[in-house]
Formats: structure tokens, sequence, C-alpha cells
């Protein structure tokens, strides 16, 4: 009965704008209003100070306020200006990026609620309770219309559940106890039947308090890559700190002295400030692009991990494979005809509730029309069972039989019949192409084979092409035996498979892998999957699976999709490219401004400078504020492209790196000149310079 809800509940699933997922314009207005004031609040120094490159913005910001009140001008109003908006985008890009998680954590928060649990006492007897009272290890029992009131694990009984305050998916899912299917979160609905509930979890440490924490941002830490780039940042600041103050006594030894404001606004035009901004709103929209698809990442390094992974374990079924073996082929033996196969084949299949056997009957209407069947009084429907290995159907004296091959060999050959000789070469073509073979028979009459098939999902093949083209190798995992996986893993152009998988081969293949300097990623539910899921650089957990296997992994699918893990690594690298692409441009940026912005100072004392004066911008503070209000937009501008990411492309690292150069290397290097003229023309035409 379970498996038919399952797949009953597989067949509905329909996505709903209710879930943790629920998508969200990137200019929402209750967004963009939340983090305009959460780009205020940041300007707190303890803030700040977490940023080196925009603190020393920051601090240069506070220089120039200082000079506004004991020197003003209008040169240093709008330099001052200028740079308390550098710092205010800043503080608005990353604001924007927690904005997101905020809203989806606030639609998570929606589900608690102050409930009672019928707690099971020592002795037997129901209490109840406030859920906030349950201790791990109690037992509660949960009916119809019942709030779940806390993680834990089913003991007793089948339900069904809705989750769809959770994963957005409004059909039910099914939670029973004894399997892989076991876990339910608190906070959920039983919509039927009763059940018995072990708390698995604390008050203040259940699966809704770490996903609210983790999808607002309150638990983001940064990643190894994110901090070693945040010390290559301070670096090339720290650098460009006493060459941009050295100038001020080299000027006025030269006789073109430089201002205190107008070395702050060189030393924030000259620094990575663009990177520095966007650096952390690129990091929290990468795990926001993992939300929007429903997978919560436990941290930051996960995301990362997952744009480096070279190797990817993928399970067969319900991710290569459509997960049912499904009838494609009768196949007729000895002197019958597909005709005959299919007729009783369908009988031996009517009252077989499995997709298998609804496939059967599938396929015989539509090869041969074969419909409403009159079986008439006296039959007996004979069920499937694992010592047997076989069903079918009972018509008066006459038995018609669907099975395993030897099964249905050694029934035929007990009852006086004779096995046909060509039915061992159809079997044995069956099983070489990876299909699997059901003999059908007519009482001792074996009349022809039915050839059940693992589909492969369409445009699988694509997609691992893609990831071969990237870089990545792709490992099927099946319990299937050599010869069928390898038929299989042909078919769907995976690189390589392991057959027969069970916990220790999985644990054995990830560790070579990894002996080779190679990140691994892999999918799995169930508590046997724990240690795979912890040894892999990247472990995503179903949401349907143990909470032994959510607990082992670094991320959860809160739909339960294996084929996910796929969209897991795309956005990875989507992640690593962003981050590169814009580093690219601002560093590029720099070595553009540099160019425009020294020579305009120095060419009235240094004409030799006059050769890299290609700009011919107005005069010296012309040139700052013009740099300085092209550095200030510049952020602004791209803000969108660091929540959104860099459309991802599969290819090549050379590719990638090519792509880097060209696009955001030279166009960091022209947009500076383009911008930064403009800007210089439009002071001029106003005639303030």
């Amino acid at each position: 009965m379970t498996d038919t809800l399952h797949a009953a509940h597989d067949d509905a699933r329909v996505n709903s704008p209710h879930g943790v997922a629920q998508q969200r314009s990137l200019f929402d207005r209750t967004i963009l209003r939340q983090a305009s004031l959460d780009a205020l609040r940041k300007l707190d120094p303890r803030v700040q100070v977490r940023n080196p490159v925009m603190f020393v913005v920051y601090i240069g910001t506070m220089v120039c306020l200082a000079y506004c009140v004991s020197q003003p001008s209008v040169f240093v109003i709008s330099i001052t200006a200028w740079l308390a908006l550098t710092v205010l985008f800043a503080n608005f890009a990353e604001a924007m990026a927690e904005g997101r998680g905020k809203a989806q954590a606030d639609t998570l928060r929606k589900m608690r609620s102050d409930t009672t649990a019928r707690k099971i006492g020592a002795d037997g007897v129901e209490s109840l309770v406030p859920a906030g009272d349950l201790h791990k290890g109690d037992r509660v029992i949960c009916e119809a219309g019942d709030v779940i009131p806390s993680d834990g694990e089913i003991v007793e009984g089948v339900a069904s559940v809705d989750e769809s305050a959770i994963t957005g998916e409004s059909a039910p899912v099914i939670r029973e106890s004894g399997g892989d299917r076991s876990a339910v979160t608190g906070g959920t609905t039983v919509l039927s039947d009763r059940i018995v509930i072990e708390i698995t979890a604390e008050r203040g440490h259940t699966f809704l308090d770490r996903m609210i924490g983790l999808v607002e941002g309150a638990n983001r830490q940064k990643t190894p890559n994110e901090i070693a780039l945040t010390i290559l940042l301070a670096v090339l600041t720290i650098v460009f700190l006493p060459v941009v103050v050295a100038l001020q006594p080299f000027g006025k030894y030269a006789g073109a002295p430089v201002s205190v404001v107008v070395i702050v606004a060189l030393l924030v035009c000259l620094i990575p400030t663009t990177i520095g901004a966007l650096l952390s709103a690129i990091g929290i929209a990468g795990m926001d692009r993992l939300v929007q698809r429903n997978v919560l990442a436990m941290s930051g390094r996960a995301v990362e991990a997952a744009g480096d992974v070279q190797t990817l374990l993928l399970d067969k079924t319900g991710t290569i494979t459509l997960g049912n073996r499904m009838a494609s082929r009768f196949l007729p033996v000895g002197t019958h005809t597909e005709a005959d196969v299919a007729n009783i084949a369908q009988l031996a299949s009517l009252a077989d509730e499995t997709p298998e056997g609804r496939s059967i009957v599938v396929l015989a209407k539509e090869r041969f029309n074969l419909r409403e069947r009159d079986l008439g009084t006296g039959h007996v429907f004979v069920p499937f069972t694992a010592v047997t290995r076989m069903s079918g159907l009972d018509l008066g004296e006459r038995q018609i039989r669907k099975g395993a091959s030897d099964s249905v060999r050694n029934w035929v050959e007990m009852a006086g019949g004779v096995v046909p000789p060509d039915l061992s070469a159809v079997v044995d073509g069956i099983a070489r192409q990876g299909s699997t073979p059901l003999v059908v028979a007519d009482g001792t009459d074996i009349v022809g084979v039915v050839e059940l098939k693992d589909i492969v999902k369409q445009g699988i093949a694509e997609r691992f092409a893609e990831m071969r083209a990237m870089g990545i190798r792709t490992i099927m995992i099946t319990g299937d035996n050599p010869l069928t996986a390898a038929a299989i893993a042909q078919e769907a152009g995976v690189d390589d498979f392991l057959a027969e998988a069970t916990p220790e081969t999985k644990m054995r293949l990830i560790k070579k892998e990894q002996e080779g300097g190679k990140l691994v990623a892999m999918t799995g539910d169930g508590t046997n999957d724990a240690p795979a899921l912890a040894q892999a650089d990247v472990g995503v957990a179903m949401n349907s699976g143990t909470n032994a296997a959510k607990e082992a992994g670094n991320m959860v699918d809160l739909d339960s999709n294996p084929t996910k893990l796929i969209d897991v690594v795309e956005i990875g690298k989507q992640l690593l490219i962003t981050r590169g692409a814009l580093t690219t441009f601002s560093i590029a940026n720099d070595v553009a401004k540099y160019f425009a912005i020294i020579p305009a100072l120095f060419v009235a004392t240094y004409r030799p400078l006059n050769a890299l004066n290609i700009m011919h911008l107005h005069n010296s503070q012309s040139a700052v504020l013009s740099a300085v209000i092209f550095n200030a937009l510049v952020i602004i501008a791209l803000i969108p492209l660091a929540l959104r990411g860099v459309k991802f492309r599969p290819s090549s690292a050379a590719a990638l790196l090519r792509r880097n150069v060209w696009i955001y290397g030279v166009g960091g290097i022209v947009l500076p000149f383009v911008g930064i003229k403009l800007i210089d023309l439009l002071l001029t035409a106003t005639g303030a310079y």
C-alpha cells in the first residue's frame, strides 16, 4: 500500500509559491526598503571593520568629513559625499543579499506555533504537554490534523504529512516507520492516520531553527577562498596606502602640493573597492540561489566546494533513470506470437498495482488494443511474494504466471511442462542489454518474455556531456549486476559506474577519488548513506531521508530530488565564476583609473606625463571627482550582477579564463576611461569646474 502511496505522491508533485524557496523579484519593494535601512545601520564601525577594504574607505570618509567642517569647499564636500555613497552602496549590496534570505526566514518563522504534544509517559499513559517541554528521546502521538511538535523519527505507523511550508510542494508526502522515510520535521502537519514519533532534537536546535539561521545568514561563515581573497585585497590596499600617501611630500617637493582630501580620494579609487564592496554579497547570493532551488547549504564552504567538484557520484534509480522499470517489448518463444505474449502477460498483470505491472497492461493496450477483459467468475489473483518470485491469475483450473526466469522455469518443470529451447537465448539477450526479463507462462506452456527496461531520463546524456566539458567525471552508483549497469551507463553517457554497490564500496570509491586530489559530490537518503555523505566533500542529503543522513551531509535537498546534485554543482561554479569575473573587473578598473588620474594631477609639473594623458580631463579636481563618482556608481551598477550571478555556460577552465579576460578584464580597463571622461564632460558642462 505504501509503495502505491509513494508513487501517487511522486506523480502529484507540483510547485507551490508558499515554501522556503519562494521566488522573489530582485527589486522587491519590501526588500529594497529594508536593505536601504540596513545599509545605514551597517555604518557602525564594528560592522565596517569586518571588511578591510571598505573600512579604509570608511576611515577616509571620516577624514574628509573633518575637512568639510574645518575647510569647507564645493570640491571637498563633493568628494566627501561620494565617498559616503561608496560606503553606503557597499552596505546596500550586502543588505540586499541578506534581505532575500531574511524574507525566506520570515516564511519559516510562520510555521512556529505554540502547540501541545500528546506525550507518552513511562507508564504508557498519554499527557498533554507544551511542545517546548519535550526532550530528546520523548515519544509523542500525532493523528490527522495534529502539528508535529518537534523533529523526530516515526517508530510506529504510517501517515500522510503536509510539508508544504518547508518544501513548497503542495502534495503531501508519506512518512512511515522502519525505513528511509521515517524522519519528520517539527511544524509540519499530519493529514491522515496515526503515528508515534520519537523526538530527536532539543528545543532551539531543531531542523527548522537551523534552517532559519542558515537562510537569513546569521550563521554564515566566510569560506576559505573568500578569506584568502579578503587577505589579498587587504594586501593590495596596504601596498597602495604608502604609495598614495607618499604623493603628498613628493608633490610638495615638486611644487604641486596634493591635499589630504585628494590623497584619500586617490586611495579609494586605486584600491580594489569594487570587489571589496561586492564580495560578501556574492557569497550570500550564492547560498540564496541554492535556497531558490529548495537546497539548504549548511555552510558557504559547501557551496564553494560544489564549484570545485571534479567527481559526481549519482544513484542510477531516480537520478539517471526514471526509477521504475517499464515494459518495453513482448518477445515470444517456441511457436507463440507477440500477441500471445501480450494477451497472457496482461491477464497476469490486471491486479498488479506495481509500476511494472501497470506498464505491462498499458503496453498491451497500445500495441494490440487489448481492453475490457472479461474474467468471468471464479478467478483468483495471485500476489507476488519474495519466496515464489512470481505473480499471476488463476481462472478455474487455468494458472497464469509471470516472474523471474528461474522461478517460472522451475514452476513449469515441476508441473510436468517443457521449457522451450530458445528461452535461454531470449532471456540472456535481454539481460545483456541491461534490461530485466520477465517470463510469462500459461499453465505448463511458456509463451514468451516481457522486457522490463530502466528508462533513462530524457536529456540526461546531454547534462553529462556538459559536466564532461567542465572537466567533471560522472560515476553511476547502482545495486544492479555489472552487465546491467554497463548497459545503462553506456546509454546514459556516464564516464564510469559502480555496480552491486554497498556502503563500504561507496566509501572506498570516494576515498580513492579524494586520494587523487579530487573533490567528490554525492547524494543519499538512508542511514547507510551517512558515512559516505560525511566523507564526500559535498554531501546532499534528501529531506525525505533519515536524520542520520541529514546530519552527515552538508546540504539538504528539501525536494528530495537526486538530480538536484547537478544543479548544486552548477550553482557552485556560478558562484566561483561570478567572484572571479568581478575580481578581474575590479583590478582592471584600478589599473585604468591609475593611468587616468595620475597624469591629470601632475602633467603640469612633469611634462613627460602628457604622453599618458590620453583622456585630457578638464583639470585635476575634475579628474579626481570624476574618478570618485565613477567608483561609486560602478558598485551600484554591478549589484544586480553580483546577486544574480554571471550567466553559467558549461565550458573548460581555459575557456572560462579567456572569457573573463576578454569581457571583464578588457571591459574593466575600457569602461573607466569612457565613464570618467563622460562624468568629466558633465561636470564641466555644469560649470562647477
